[in-house]
């Protein structure tokens, strides 16, 4: 039986991906996330099974919400302290967002799977950094601090398999599921 590493996530429009995608080139020494791959996390599922898959796909079907509007506001990187290996585009607000993950993770409670413990920090992942100095991140993000795209709807969420790559992680849409 094959496996899939999952995630929940929020596809962008393609002018919030057109914007996002030009900063993540901006930090030399950063491995830039392809436009094509620039998405909203929600939930980490992680790897499983083929059956367990079908349930998941299947119970997130009873995932009722509201169509809501998504703003994206601000920069920043994890970890917040040390030395910076992700850059972020953060969101304005989020309780929105909050709403939906807590109706996906019940759902995904029903098929099993427990709850994350980590902290939810809606984020969309603008580059991955390897040799970039203090400094050039620093600067990046003086400069991007009051980065603020048009306000989308969001009208659904998606299943994602995800495959990782020297390159980076190659995802693909499973599943969606519309409001």
């Amino acid at each position: 039986m094959s496996t899939k590493r999952l995630f929940i996530g929020v596809e962008l429009d393609e002018f919030s991906r057109n914007i996002l995608g030009s900063l993540g080139p901006v930090v030399q020494g950063g491995q830039p996330t392809p436009i094509d791959q620039l998405h909203l996390t929600i939930r980490f599922i992680g790897e499983v099974e083929g059956t367990l898959f079908k349930d998941i796909a299947e119970a997130l079907r009873s995932v009722s919400f509201q169509p809501f509007p998504l703003t994206i506001e601000g920069v920043g990187h994890f970890p917040p302290r040390g030395k910076p290996k992700v850059l972020w585009a953060g969101i304005k607000g989020g309780g929105d967002l909050l709403l939906l993950r807590n109706h996906i993770n019940n759902a995904l409670f029903r098929c099993g799977i427990p709850p994350e413990k980590r902290k939810f920090h809606p984020h969309i992942t603008l580059a991955r950094l390897k040799s970039t100095s203090a400094k050039r991140v620093a600067e990046f993000l003086q400069n991007y601090h009051d980065l603020e795209t048009p306000t989308q709807s969001i009208n659904g969420f998606t299943l994602f398999s995800s495959v990782l790559t020297q390159e980076g992680a190659i995802h693909t849409v499973e599943q969606r599921y519309r409001f």
